[in-house]
């Protein structure tokens, strides 16, 4: 069964740094949360709002040790008014056997503001 694991973190500016150290934070969180090993992850999409254009958060990924052969893409969200600013939302595609109640979705910084409801 392949399930997908949410999640997003906003950031305080776009710069490359800040941009790989809160994607990699986030990246962490979802795979704690969730006792995911690497293995069993298919792939990883990330999305950041337009006003992320520093880095690739893609990198912060590829670059951990054991995840290069994951496949990982990046693309924009749409720009839709009044959105919630420099934030990266990522949805990790893991094969495994819990259920869909037990995933634990994770939002980080600004970005709880998102899903309220799946914030614990």
């Amino acid at each position: 069964m392949i399930r997908g694991v949410r999640g997003a973190i906003t950031v305080a500016s776009d710069e490359a740094k800040i941009v790989l150290a809160e994607t990699e934070k986030l990246i962490e969180e979802i795979v704690k949360a969730n006792n995911i090993a690497v293995d069993d992850i298919a792939s990883v999409v990330i999305s950041t709002t337009p006003d992320i254009v520093s880095a690739f958060p893609a990198k912060a990924v590829r670059t951990k040790e054991g995840w290069s052969y994951i496949p990982v893409m990046c693309m924009h969200e749409m720009n839709v008014a009044n959105a919630l600013p420099l934030c990266i939302r990522v949805l990790m595609h893991v094969n495994t056997e819990i259920s869909q109640q037990e995933i634990r979705h994770i939002y980080l910084n600004d970005a709880v503001k998102l899903r309220p409801d799946l914030v614990k």
